[in-house]
């Protein structure tokens, strides 16, 4: 019981010295398969989900220690733009000043191919531009496996890569009328996720069955990552 109150206190006290309790990167897939549609129900699906009430609590939940927020595009190996550097998320208008930036995003030509190692080293340089925060997440989406530039299994000497945690969010097809192929493509790709793009402590995955969910699952993997620090990270 004391130890456990030791810990308490010694979140508390880190709460409140901390700068950053989060930095969070978000990778979003305009590769050739997403088309102009998928394109806005991403980057609208994301601010949506950035307007949820329990987001929106998630995020100011430590004023003392706020997130810090950093949304880039890509595609193919030389194709990564930064939509909105990083930005700490300080109050609801800093949120709405962010989200409104994501609604106004017009999309840019690129290599149509999907080069995932790439994006990977892209997002872990941009998060190491934030080494003092608690953590540090690079969230990707994607639609389908790397076909360009570096395979996802091969940047893991990245030294970068090692101090970060990637989770993915996996959009299968959009055709509700296949049913039963939807869900399997869907948790094919969803391995190819696991074994080949995400790491870290306590990664994961969130599946979207297609881009019209893409938000709601959204939604559901923010919920997860803005957790902060919990007491099994201190033992």
């Amino acid at each position: 019981m004391v130890r456990l109150a030791a810990l308490f206190y010694l979140l508390f006290v880190s709460i409140a010295q901390a700068d950053c309790r989060q930095a969070l990167a978000l990778g979003l897939d305009v590769s050739g398969s997403v088309d102009a549609r998928e394109y806005r129900l991403q980057l609208d699906g994301l601010a949506g989900a950035l307007q949820n009430a329990d987001v929106r609590a998630a995020l100011m939940s430590m004023p003392n220690a706020p997130a810090t927020l950093a949304v880039y595009e890509w595609s193919g190996p030389a194709d990564q733009h930064l939509i909105i550097g990083w930005t700490e998320i300080t109050s609801q208008e800093t949120l709405d000043h962010f989200t409104a930036r994501l609604f106004s995003s017009e999309r840019k030509a690129t290599d149509p191919s999907t080069a995932i190692g790439s994006s990977m080293i892209y997002g872990a340089a941009l998060l190491a531009q934030r080494s003092g925060c608690w953590t540090r997440t690079l969230d990707l989406s994607g639609d389908g496996p790397s076909n360009s530039g570096p395979r996802p299994r091969d940047v893991t000497g990245d030294a970068a890569l090692g101090q970060i945690t990637v989770n993915a969010l996996v959009i299968g097809i959009d055709d509700s009328r296949t049913k039963g192929a939807q869900t399997a493509q869907i948790d094919v790709l969803t391995g190819y996720f696991e074994s080949e793009v995400i790491r870290g402590p306590a990664a994961f995955t969130e599946q979207a069955l297609g881009f019209d969910h893409f938000k709601g699952t959204m939604v559901r993997k923010l919920l997860r990552e803005l957790q902060g620090l919990t007491v099994s990270q201190l033992r």
